[in-house]
């Protein structure tokens, strides 16, 4: 599938947003040296951060479904004090 097939394929939505001027310069020279447009540039981003709260999700998930779970430590109730000291 070449490039023009793949970007057809996917229905691209506009978005704006407002940037400081200095950051805008600076995603500019960014995406200049990568070869890239600073809207490729930004939904690389954008797609790394959907991507990360996901497995963050997931990760959760498993943790809280271990501490459901708990460790089995063969952890004994302690004897009582008279038991210990054999009184």
């Amino acid at each position: 599938m070449t490039k023009k097939e793949k970007s057809a394929s996917v229905e691209k939505v506009n978005f704006t947003i407002k940037l400081d001027r200095d950051l805008v310069r600076a995603l500019k020279v960014v995406a200049a040296k990568r070869g890239a447009s600073v809207s490729a540039l930004l939904t690389e981003s954008a797609a790394r951060i959907v991507q990360d709260g996901g497995e963050y999700e997931q990760a959760m998930k498993r943790s809280l479904a271990r501490m459901e779970k708990g460790w089995q430590f063969d952890w004994q109730k302690p004897k009582s004090r008279d038991e210990l000291h054999e009184r």
